[in-house]
Parts: structure tokens; sequence; C-alpha cells
């Protein structure tokens, strides 16, 4: 049976968060969905990982864009673990589940990021089995303009209203919310209009719960993949 939720960055409760084995857990628990973040390197490699520098993750300093792909594979995480490329996560999912990719200090920071990024879906074979989202509304836009085929996500804090005019000119199948600012109000516009709520990021089992009572069609994208997994079996039980 497969989970449907997205695998915050792998299960990094357990692992390395935004790597191969990290994400290798996630479907070794039949999740529907992986989420992991993107930022490019000196030389324009797409590589998946969370923040713009490696200080946090890794045994390196710096910003991702100072590393070329060759100086950045030689780091490691607490877990003796790599970074990996895009392509590699996205080889490793294919034909096993969906993939959000979020594109994390595009604009200014990273020109060409969203090109870079539609290349290696493409390489991969893979327009139909990812999402592109974003912070940056902007990205997205682009993805847009460079791709008719590639589904398109917008992430934001509060549930605003306000986001549907602008998803709706993108064609924007999702919007990602920060959980604590849904309501049946919103949850029903986005119904209304076939997009797909994903709520980010719930961990704690009553909240869980309380997703599964009032929201049951909204994804749940999370961190504590087993505990997420055992509260839809429970709830799905005869």
């Amino acid at each position: 049976m497969s989970i449907v939720g997205l695998a915050h960055r792998g299960y990094p409760k357990k692992y390395p968060e935004n790597t191969l084995v990290s994400f290798q857990a996630a479907l070794d628990l039949s999740y529907s969905h992986l989420e992991l973040d993107v930022n490019l390197t000196k030389d324009g490699v797409p590589v998946v990982i969370h923040d713009p520098t490696v200080n946090r993750t890794t045994n390196g300093k710096g910003p991702v864009l100072d590393y070329t792909w060759d100086e950045l594979q030689k780091l490691r995480t607490d877990g003796e673990q790599a970074i990996p490329t895009l392509e590699q996560v996205l080889r490793l999912a294919k034909g096993k589940a969906k993939v959000d990719i979020e594109l994390k200090q595009s604009g200014n920071l990273y020109a060409g990021m969203e090109e870079k990024v539609l290349e290696v879906i493409r390489a991969c074979d893979v327009q139909d089995q990812v999402f592109v989202t974003s912070f940056d509304h902007y990205a997205i836009q682009r993805i847009r303009q460079l791709s008719k085929d590639i589904e398109v996500g917008l992430v934001i804090y509060g549930a605003t209203p306000s986001i549907f005019g602008f998803a709706e000119e993108l064609n924007a199948k999702y919007i990602s919310v920060k959980y604590i600012y849904l309501t049946q109000d919103y949850v029903g516009l986005c119904e209304e209009k076939g997009i797909q709520l994903i709520a980010w990021t719930v961990d704690d089992e009553t909240h869980m719960r309380q997703m599964r009572k009032q929201y049951p069609g909204v994804w749940v994208c999370t961190n504590e993949l087993e505990r997420w997994k055992k509260c839809v079996l429970e709830t799905e039980a005869p």
C-alpha cells in the first residue's frame, strides 16, 4: 500500500536529510512522494541540499555556490553520506514515487537554475513524476515560461486567497502551506479550483490525527515517516 504523504527531505529523523540513504528509507516505507531542495554548484550542477551553505549539514564551510560538483562530492554529512545531485535522486525515485522539487535561492543568485533543473528532469525522463515548487514564485513563473508540461506549485506561509490568481495564471496544480494556517474554507477553495493542498511540516501525532480527521484530502509533508504511516494505516483500517 502506498502511503500518501511527502517525505520531507527523505527520512531525516533517522538518516541525514536530503541524502540517497534518507530517500531510500522513504521509498522502503512506501511513501508516494519525496520532497527535496535544490541549490546549484559553482559549475551549474543542481544538487540536493536545503541551505545555501554547506555548514549545517556537512563537514565543509561556505556557500554551495562556491563549490564545483567535484569539490562538493568530497564533503560528508554526520552519517558519512555525500550530497547527491538532483539527477541521482530522480533516478533513485523513478517509477517508485513522485518528487516535489523545491527550488532554493533562485533568481539572481542562481541565474539559469530553472533551465538546469528542467534539463535534469528531461534527461531522467521523469516529466510526469515530478512537480517543481518554490517560495520564489518568479522562479515558478520562469519554469512555466520554459515548460508547459511540467507541473508546478507555490509554497506560501499563510493561507492567502490572493495567491489563487497567480496560481491560475501559472496553471499551478499545488499550493504548499504551513499547516497551522489551514482552515476549512481555504481547503474548500483549493478543492473547488482543483488545486492539491500540501501541509508542511506535520510531525506531532496529535496534529497528524487532526489533519486526517479535518482535512483528509490534504497531503501531509512530514519528517516523522513511521508515525504518519501508522496514522494513515489506523484511520484507513476497516
